[in-house]
């Protein structure tokens, strides 16, 4: 099961479109992750409209139309891998430890609101993942998003995949 992770997408106001790269993704993934900070519902719309399945949550600047569509932690059970999604997990010091305490019952955690990428796992197992930005890059090299894979229950192929920059 292919799954395309992504977060803080901040349309129309960090970009006028999602990437190119990133839609092709859509048709290709078992399962769309969104972590929060749509801004639009267009966006909203656009991938719930080409996804096979969709999962996703509000974020911190997300209005009162994404909200009334969202919930702030999303659960689903993948092939028997236990996902979770949320926007927000605070600052990067103790933050294994925070959602490890927090989200005992998941296998994995997607979060956003950084736009930075994360991937590291907490004592007792907890998979962390932060996709990053596929419109925003803020402080780092790249905008970004993730792919993996869920096989008998297990999360393999993580791969943080480099967006070209924009140009114009």
């Amino acid at each position: 099961m292919l799954l395309l992770l992504m977060s803080d997408t901040h349309l129309p106001k960090r970009a006028k479109e999602l990437p190119a790269e990133l839609l092709a993704q859509l048709s290709l993934a078992d399962v769309v992750v969104h972590a929060g900070d749509w801004v639009d519902t267009a966006t909203l719309d656009l991938l719930e409209s080409r996804s096979r399945r969709l999962i996703g949550v509000h974020g911190n600047n997300d209005g009162s139309g994404l909200r009334a569509r969202l919930p702030e932690v999303a659960r689903a059970d993948l092939g028997g891998l236990r996902l979770g999604v949320v926007h927000e997990t605070g600052a990067a010091p103790g933050r294994e430890r925070r959602c490890a305490e927090r989200f005992p019952d998941l296998d994995v955690l997607v979060f956003g609101h950084s736009h930075i990428p994360w991937d590291t796992t907490a004592p007792g197992g907890l998979r962390l993942l932060n996709p990053g930005s596929p419109t925003d890059r803020r402080r780092q090299p790249y905008c970004t998003y993730m792919t993996a894979v869920v096989d008998e229950g297990e999360l393999t192929e993580v791969t943080l995949h480099n967006l070209p920059r924009r140009t114009g």
